[in-house]
């Protein structure tokens, strides 16, 4: 058996693979870019079937990240794994508040989860940036609280929690609101691994319109 090994071929052949599996789709080309790197990063071509994007999500992205939008991240997996390089070059930084102490005492004295908390915790530093919630529905339930009843307005989200209990929930009322662009997949799948590939594509489409790639 030939085995490729060039690490460039072995993703140009992947990408090739993939683009098998988006045939029939109506995904915009950018849209395209972002359910590639999802499958690449899963090995799951069936999110072709799951990705919802809101409408000119993609544009709205990349322009919230040209204009140097922060990225906050319900954990810390989903932060150490975004480029670091190109969302230094469009002039952003990343945070993630799960570990801070007065997130974990605030947090077990509201008997909620630190993903919940979190977010009501930082909500100045979410609103008008970039929430990505990869791994907690409570997270994600907690901003959509915040949106629909204190108007709060970050400027996008990235919401592909996982699990079994409250992920598909908390994504299908993303789905509902109309205030915030989003991406999003449906069900209980997702991640980490999702949310990072999610930002890293807008990273990069990002960057090359910029004229940096």
């Amino acid at each position: 058996m030939d085995i490729i090994r060039e690490p460039g071929k072995i993703e140009e052949e992947s990408m090739r693979i993939i683009d098998e599996h988006l045939k029939g789709y109506s995904f915009t080309l950018q849209e395209s870019q972002v359910v590639k790197r999802v499958i690449h990063a899963t090995g799951d071509p069936t999110y072709a079937q799951i990705m919802v994007f809101s409408p000119g999500a993609v544009e709205k992205a990349l322009l919230c990240l040209s204009q140097g939008k922060n990225l906050v991240t319900d954990v810390e997996m989903v932060r150490v794994g975004i480029s670091k390089k190109n969302l230094t070059l469009l002039g952003g930084d990343s945070s993630c508040f799960i570990h801070h102490p007065s997130v974990i005492e605030l947090a077990r004295e509201g008997k909620i989860t630190r993903a919940s908390q979190a977010v009501k915790w930082a909500r100045e530093q979410i609103e008008d940036n970039i929430m990505v919630v990869g791994n907690a529905p409570t997270a994600l339930f907690t901003l959509l609280d915040l949106i629909k009843e204190e108007g709060f307005n970050p400027a996008f989200i990235v919401g592909v929690p996982v699990g079994f209990v409250g992920s598909r929930e908390a994504k299908e009322e993303l789905e509902k609101q109309d205030r915030v662009p989003f991406v999003t997949c449906r069900g209980i799948k997702g991640g980490s691994p999702v949310a990072v590939a999610v930002v890293n594509a807008l990273l990069k489409l990002a960057v090359e319109k910029r004229g940096e790639g």
